[in-house]
């Protein structure tokens, strides 16, 4: 029956999920097909219909678990992400337990955790634990506050599946409000030190590695890595950063900056998300000489005068190392790329910019486009509005890049 979910023949599947709930008195399929059993509307409560509902949904959940458990199905990817009240009923594991072949060749495994399906989530990680050793990426999403003894159990199942895990190359960490007790992963972290790269977005944890990664991502967090820059050092090439919240932590992130541009000279990616367009960073790119995707956006400083502005756009186009082939600016750069464009002599092969509807920026593109024969592609985020007449414009003067849209050509630094 599994096979028909990936087939598209979902009438069917329904028809026997529906089956299955005639018999369940408290359905809201069995209210559905004999209402007369249903109470007036004036005596039940909201709440009964919720709870209607969310029975409803985790029978149907279920149902398709176990039709899909004991197919023979095996399953190189799981994304797990359960409403609120899912809860695994036990047939479920027993199903797990009857099917060696399911999770065989699984290699990537989401779980996303909330406090009422924890226990749920433990005990699949203690079966997953037991039977697969398969899984090179796993990503964990932990959103509650737990009680100390349902955390403790999780605790120890997510160190039993990364123990057991013999081809695990990435670890993914995220949530809010952590327990402090979740540090202690780094001790099962610490076995698979060899074959790690490393994702979190908790810095408290990253400060408690002693690792060496090549590719970091960080987000939506405090700013305090700096230990991991210094161990990564010459490794590190590809870094993701965005810090949300930019307001009374930018000295943080000119710090971190500051630390990149100090121990990290070799990274090849690098995408910075609502950054001040300060020297600072100006300084970093200028030392990433190695560089070959940037994607850039920065929030608009209103300390900068308008024409010391001009002179970092300025800057910033002509520090750009002539290694980078990929460059992608976000939508604060719209008033200033007829000056970045105007003073940039770096070979791109990709360009992207957020719209192209005004006949300076137009003129200044013509002219980039013709300085750099190695220029294939120009994607516009907002591609929908760009105008017939400047597009054919474009392609009048230039034969050798294509205009598209943003999302054809970004890639994902």
């Amino acid at each position: 029956m599994a096979s028909k979910i990936f087939m598209g023949d979902m009438p069917e599947l329904m028809e026997n999920i529906l089956n299955n709930l005639k018999n369940k008195p408290n359905s809201l399929y069995s209210k559905w097909t004999e209402p007369n059993l249903i109470p007036p509307l004036s005596v039940i409560s909201s709440n009964t219909y919720y709870e209607y509902f969310d029975a409803v949904v985790n029978v149907v959940i279920n149902l398709l678990l176990k039709s899909l458990f004991e197919s023979g199905a095996v399953l190189h990817k799981l994304f797990l992400w359960f409403p609120e009240y899912f809860e695994f009923k036990p047939e479920i594991f027993y199903s797990l337990g009857r099917n060696e072949l399911l999770f065989s060749r699984l290699q990537h495994l989401f779980l996303y955790v909330t406090e009422c399906n924890i226990k749920s989530i433990t005990i699949f990680l203690n079966v997953l634990a037991k039977n697969i050793t398969t899984i090179s990426s796993l990503d964990l999403v932990i959103h509650s506050d737990f009680e100390s003894r349902l955390f403790h159990t999780l605790f120890h199942a997510t160190k039993r599946i990364i123990k057991s895990q013999e081809q695990l190359k990435r670890f993914s960490f995220d949530g809010v409000n952590n327990p402090t007790e979740f540090y202690g992963i780094i001790s099962a972290l610490e076995c698979q030190k060899k074959l790690f790269k490393r994702s979190y977005n908790n810095s408290k944890l990253l400060n408690f590695l002693d690792c060496k990664i090549s590719t970091l991502e960080v987000f939506d967090c405090p700013i305090d890595v700096q230990t991991i820059l210094e161990n990564s050092g010459l490794l590190l090439q590809r870094l993701s950063f965005d810090p949300i919240e930019f307001g009374n932590e930018i000295h943080e992130v000119m710090f971190f900056l500051e630390a990149l541009k100090s121990f990290c000279p070799n990274i090849t990616y690098l995408n910075i998300k609502y950054s001040k367009f300060s020297k600072q960073l100006l300084e970093l790119i200028g030392n990433l000489q190695k560089l070959q995707f940037l994607s850039l956006s920065w929030f608009v400083d209103d300390e900068i005068p308008e024409e010391e502005l001009k002179i970092r756009v300025m800057k910033f186009a002509e520090i750009l190392p002539l290694t980078l082939q990929y460059l992608d600016l976000g939508d604060n750069w719209q008033p200033s790329i007829d000056i970045l464009l105007s003073h940039c002599n770096v070979p791109l092969k990709k360009l992207l910019i957020y719209r192209l509807n005004d006949e300076k920026h137009i003129r200044a593109l013509i002219e980039f486009c013709i300085r750099n024969k190695d220029l294939n592609y120009v994607g516009i985020y907002k591609y929908s509005d760009l105008d017939e007449t400047l597009r054919k414009e474009v392609e009048a003067h230039v034969t050798n890049v294509a205009l598209v849209p943003w999302s054809r050509i970004v890639v994902d630094c």
